[in-house]
């Protein structure tokens, strides 16, 4: 299955952006970087939030492989970062990363913290990508995502396990997949009429349920995660919109899943769940211009 770490893995570094000096970095344009491999979930994820804020100007991104050059899932151009933000830093050096041109440090590494601060301290408030008062319906909705999606796919997938395990870990990723469709029913996004922070984390989940996780399953599961037409078509929708079609590369990231991958393909490999869309060459899906 895919080497990729858990959301609620601990991050070597995890700086914050303040309102002002005393804070130590402080949002400045033109002073932070953030560094994404888009085949990466938690960089894609990231890259969303800078492009539904506008930020290409005041905070650039530098963009890497696809596929990691280091084990661990490192990336041999960050290890120069790495090593001036902690001296023989002995772990992978990993994207994402939020740099500071300033000092030539890393400032943070943790996907949650980099996409908040970004909305908090860079954005002009349009989208609120995290209205007041959503702080916790939005960590819920990551939690689910990754233990309850994520996880329980990768469990659901995973041919070295007994039967019954597998079975129980997909039936409760039907359980998470229902209870969405069921959210989904009367309302066009997770949390209201517009888009928020839990949208982009579920999109970007069920972008990998579908690229990566499916190619472990059988296809009687995936058929079933297939099953819930309310919450692909919002996939889909989403999909449409440039700010999520214009990093999404799902050939960048079959690429990652079958360089990294050492699990068993299965039958489910051959059912795709969802046509993403054919590209125009400024990466927005045919159907969406």
């Amino acid at each position: 299955m895919p080497a990729t770490p858990p959301s609620d893995a601990l991050p070597p570094f995890r700086g914050r952006i303040g309102r002002d000096a005393r804070s130590g970095h402080y949002a400045v344009p033109h002073r932070y970087r953030l560094h994404l491999s888009l085949s990466c979930p938690h960089c894609l994820g990231i890259a969303i939030t800078h492009r539904l804020l506008g930020l290409d100007d005041a905070l650039p991104l530098t963009l890497l492989p696809d596929v990691p050059d280091e084990p661990g899932g490192g990336h041999s151009v960050l290890r120069p970062l790495y090593e001036a933000s902690s001296h023989r830093y002995p772990g992978p050096a990993a994207a994402p990363v939020l740099s500071d041109d300033w000092t030539g440090r890393i400032v943070s590494t943790h996907a949650p913290d980099i996409a908040r601060d970004l909305a908090e301290h860079f954005g002009t408030g349009t989208p609120a990508l995290y209205p007041r008062g959503t702080e916790a319906e939005i960590d819920a909705v990551r939690h689910l995502c990754a233990q309850g999606v994520n996880a329980a796919a990768q469990s659901a997938g995973a041919a070295d396990t007994d039967p019954e395990e597998r079975a129980r870990a997909l039936a409760g990723l039907l359980r998470v997949l229902g209870s969405l469709e069921w959210r989904l029913a009367d309302r066009d996004f997770l949390l209201g009429d517009s888009i928020t922070a839990a949208d982009v984390e579920l999109w970007v989940t069920l972008v990998q349920l579908d690229t990566v996780h499916r190619w472990h399953l059988d296809a009687a599961a995936v058929h079933r995660i297939a099953d819930h037409p309310r919450l692909w078509a919002y996939a889909r929708r989403l999909a449409a919109h440039p700010a999520f079609a214009a990093h999404l590369d799902t050939d960048a990231i079959a690429r990652r899943h079958h360089a990294q991958c050492r699990g068993l393909e299965a039958a489910g490999a051959a059912v795709r769940i969802l046509d993403w869309g054919v590209r125009t060459p400024d990466g927005v899906p045919a159907d969406a211009v």
